[in-house]
């Protein structure tokens, strides 16, 4: 009797028990169909139970799909709900850890009816086919997942984070102008070699977009953005120290290869932690940071080097000048960033493409939990507990065996990483994105080459200027004769033909742009002497005597020294920046161009989501070049400034739309490698547009304002031929 009372309640309990799940599951069926009619958004449980057999209960992990599964044993139970009774209940948001995978599959290689298709069965393209539908589900689930995390104080944090490594890059573009007059005359650089800097640094950069953005696609993106910016501040660093201009230009190229990943990586990492709604206007928020570096430099500079009585030196081998302070304080926003990004995440999506389930979902819970405490939401529960990883075709590559060689090891997976690197960029030109690359890397071209080309060539159109004005002053002597006098104080803007100096002394004095041709020097004396600008042509120096001079010579133009001694000369090159009379002018005009994107970059970030990516782009590179057309009316350097100025306010724009068009229109796992391409292509086209607008200056006006104003316009109609991604949620 007490048996088939105890039997009749424990089927009694079965029962309730299947009622309850079967009552579960069909309400959970409603909603789902609810919700897809009635709502955009879309129940989790979509993603959990739809390709479940409704009589299975255990948990197994199929195609890298969680789900809920049991058995219908009374004495079976899983790892999750081992030590738990019949009416003990799972909390929302509670983390059950990752199921493990199903150990009862055959291993004959055969498969049983019913059972699932082995991966091993099944071709290459069906597997690829399997992850492109897993991405797409793992899409739409994951922008559920950050619309219920919320845009709060997490997303602020890391704002600021990725704004200090994107302020790096500006600023290294704009230390190469800076830098480049003062480092070539410090150390001595003959015309030859003179504007290798500017090239060589954009050419690092090119490589390290490349390089760096492919790898955070296998690595990771916080990783390879520390590792990156560690270069950049080491290297840019020591370039302030080194004397030699061959180890400086190597600093420097090393320097840029570095912060080539910065741009591809940061916006890339950002737009992973940002919902649909709010990816377009942050991500232009972002760009601001690039200004911001740009505004650093140019003040930077313009308080920093002109300032010659900063320098110091040690002995006479050894000369630190102001300059090279510029350059240590510009290192300090990727210093300042290598710090502060060891304090952040790796990003969730890219663990999620990794299949790093668990580390995802606590990067994320770490997302909500921070976010709704910034809110005075504590007790606001993380209510995802699975979520949908793609399939994962990365062969596994075998090693020899435990006691091989530990070296091979390490080239055989460096080799690996390389070769995924490569098959990551080749599929960058597959379909369906390979006319998209095509396009972009079109548009970051012709963009880039009007911009960077326009920056090299305005400012030396200004000295050019200023030295065509300065030139027109000069003074002209001929056939003087000057006899027993001592000159002690500044010669400028001078010009001295068939002269006679006879008994003459020049003692602390400084030649400023002076030249003397086919003039005499007889017993004469020099002492205490400096010279910039300034030379001596066909000229005789007899019975001459020069102590503490910089006279040597490449200031003696087959000139002849007769019975004359040279005694204590100073070595190097003399930099004196109160020399320069365009010195203040030139970092003040970038100032005032930088300053002029502030407008522009707020319009940008403000419409970005309204009016849409393309038209903004579009619109942008069209106007800039008409804007840029206008440079060749312009008659004074107040209008040409001016128009300066309109050019980069409009074209900012057309920089923010191209950031975040080229994050939104390339899937996750290869996002880093494709904006890394793209930027590469940014990079070689500023270094044609150095030599080719550099070599122009001064010789014509007409084609570098006829040549950048119709590559930018031809990039703009391009640009609007791309898709639009305001809708797209991130692959």
């Amino acid at each position: 009797m007490d048996e088939n009372r105890t039997s009749l309640a424990k089927g009694a309990k079965d029962i309730a028990r299947e009622a309850k799940r079967q009552a579960a599951r069909n309400f959970n069926k409603a909603v789902d169909r609810a919700s897809d009619e009635y709502s955009s958004q879309r129940s989790y449980n979509r993603f959990n139970n739809q390709n479940q057999d409704e009589d299975d209960y255990h948990y197994q992990q199929q195609d890298g799909h969680y789900g809920e599964n049991g058995d219908n044993d009374e004495g079976a139970s899983s790892d999750a709900t081992e030590g738990h009774d019949d009416e003990d209940e799972i909390y929302e948001g509670e983390y059950q850890g990752v199921p493990g995978y199903n150990d009862g599959k055959p291993s004959d290689g055969h498969v049983a009816l019913g059972e699932p298709v082995s991966d091993s069965l099944k071709s290459h393209k069906d597997l690829e086919n399997e992850r492109q539908a897993d991405e797409e589900e793992l899409a739409q689930q994951y922008e559920l997942i950050l619309q219920e995390c919320g845009h709060g104080r997490f997303q602020w944090q890391l704002y600021f984070v990725l704004g200090l490594a994107l302020m790096s890059d500006g600023v290294e573009v704009f230390v190469v102008g800076f830098v480049l007059p003062s480092a070539e005359t410090d150390m001595c650089v003959p015309n030859s070699g003179a504007g290798w800097l500017g090239s060589i640094v954009y050419l690092g950069m090119m490589v390290g977009a490349f390089f760096w953005g492919g790898l955070s696609d296998k690595v990771g993106r916080r990783l390879i953005l520390l590792i990156s910016l560690s270069v950049n501040g080491f290297f840019a660093f020591l370039s302030a120290f080194v004397q030699g201009y061959n180890m400086f230009l190597f600093c420097r190229m090393v320097s840029g290869f570095g912060i080539g990943g910065a741009v591809p990586i940061v916006f890339s990492f950002f737009a992973e932690v940002l919902a649909r709604e709010k990816r377009g206007e942050h991500l232009s928020w972002l760009c601001m940071f690039w200004m911001i570096g740009g505004i650093y430099a140019s003040a930077m500079a313009w308080a920093i080097i002109p300032h010659y009585g900063w320098s110091f030196s040690m002995g006479s081998a050894y000369q630190f000048h102001s300059w090279r302070v510029f350059v240590v304080v510009c290192a300090l926003p990727c210093v300042s960033a290598v710090v502060a990004l060891t304090f952040m995440p790796e990003s969730p999506r890219f663990y999620l493409e990794m299949g790093k389930h668990d580390e995802a979902w606590m990067v994320l819970k770490l997302i909500h939990d921070t976010n709704m405490r910034a809110r005075g939401e504590p007790e606001r529960v993380f209510t995802v507990n699975r979520i949908k990883i793609p399939k994962q075709l990365d062969e596994l590559v075998e090693m020899q065996n435990e006691s091989a060689n530990p070296v091979l090891k390490v080239l055989l997976k460096i080799r690996t990483e390389f070769k995924g690197i490569w098959g990551n960029f080749v599929k960058c030109f597959n379909h369906p994105v390979k006319e998209n690359t095509i396009k972009l890397a079109a548009v970051w071209f012709t963009l880039s080459f009007g911009y960077y080309g326009l920056s090299v060539w305005f400012p030396d159109v200004i000295k050019h200027l200023q030295a065509d004005e300065y030139a027109s002053r000069v003074k002209i002597h001929n056939n003087e004769r000057i006899e027993d006098f001592t000159f002690n104080f500044t010669l400028e803007n001078q010009i001295h033909r068939n002269g006679l100096f006879l008994s003459d002394r020049f003692i602390a004095m400084k030649f400023k742009a002076v030249t003397f041709v086919d003039s005499s020097f007889v017993n004469c004396y020099f002492e205490d002497v400096s010279s910039v600008g300034s030379f001596f042509k066909n000229c005789t120096f007899v019975d001459s005597f020069f102590y503490n001079t910089d006279i040597d010579d490449s200031k003696l133009l087959k000139s002849r020294v007769i019975n004359s001694s040279f005694h204590h000369n100073k070595t190097g090159c003399q930099v004196t920046f109160d020399d320069d009379y365009s010195a203040y002018w030139v970092y003040f005009v970038n100032f005032l161009g930088t300053l002029a994107v502030l407008p522009g970059n707020i319009v940008s970030a403000l419409l970005m989501d309204k009016i849409g990516r393309l038209s903004m782009l579009g619109g942008s590179m069209v106007l800039s070049g008409i804007s840029c057309f206008f440079l060749w009316f312009g008659t004074s350097e107040s209008m040409m400034i001016f128009m300066l100025c309109l050019y980069n306010g409009l074209s900012i724009s057309a920089w923010n739309s191209l950031d975040v068009v080229t994050t939104e229109l390339y899937p996750t796992d290869r996002r880093g490698t494709g904006f890394g391409f793209c930027n590469a292509m940014c990079k070689l086209a500023a270094v044609l547009g150095n030599l080719i607008f550099g070599s122009l200056v001064g010789i014509t006006k007409a084609i570098p304002i006829l040549l950048a104003s119709s590559v930018l316009v031809c990039g703009g109609l391009i640009g609007l031929r791309l898709p639009d991604t305001r809708a797209n949620v991130l692959m």
